[in-house]
């Protein structure tokens, strides 16, 4: 059952809009590389986070070795990819910026949720709620289940999924996709970072709606 929008509900990206995971999720790759004997660009492959992991595999191995490498990635992941993926400027600021009006702060991203959680838990970053698995339009299915007004994300899929779900689409240009990008996405904010979140916030929530 959806939650009706909440002014107050706000929701996150994970890869590129709390966390900077490309040394991290480098490391995997380069190892899976070194393990498999496939080329695999991991420089390329970081320059685009953003899509589920299985259409990145997609890029490096067939069709039907996907599901295989997945898991093996998987399984490196945790060894491989937390320490080294420190949270971007403004994330913890930002979610408590969210907590300070009463509100609630979700993450929602296509990264699976335990590796998710390990990245939060690593770095002390709390949300209210811990939703994976999801990209692009279906951030709508979390997104409207929360009741979030508002979702915040680095990349086109995360504006698709703020629109789909009825909700305003924050960008922050900390990704791969650029501001013009995400503006002409569709967004109906486009900040430098989450630093400037905080200001932005207040605002949304002291003026009308």
């Amino acid at each position: 059952m959806s939650l009706p929008a909440h002014p107050l509900t706000v929701g996150f990206d994970l890869d590129m809009t709390l966390i900077d995971s490309r040394r991290g999720i480098h490391a995997v790759y380069t190892r899976l590389a070194a393990e498999t004997g496939a080329h695999i660009d991991a420089d390329a492959a970081v320059g685009r986070l953003g899509p589920p992991l299985e259409w990145e595999l997609g890029h490096w191995f067939p069709e039907e070795l996907v599901p295989e490498m997945a898991r093996r990635y998987r399984e490196l992941y945790p060894a491989h990819a937390i320490a080294p993926s420190p949270a971007l400027p403004g994330a913890a600021e930002a979610i408590g910026a969210v907590r300070a009006a009463g509100g609630r702060a979700i993450v929602v991203t296509a990264k699976n949720r335990p590796q998710a959680g390990l990245h939060l838990t690593h770095l002390g970053l709390e949300p209210d709620e811990l939703i994976g698995g999801l990209w692009a339009e279906a951030k709508a299915v979390a997104l409207k289940e929360h009741g979030a007004a508002v979702y915040v994300g680095d990349h086109t899929g995360d504006v698709l999924g703020a629109r789909a779900a009825g909700a305003l689409s924050v960008a922050v240009a900390t990704g791969s996709v650029g501001a013009d990008e995400l503006r002409a996405a569709g967004a109906d904010v486009v900040l430098a970072d989450l630093t400037e979140f905080p200001a932005w916030w207040k605002g949304y929530v002291d003026g009308p709606r």
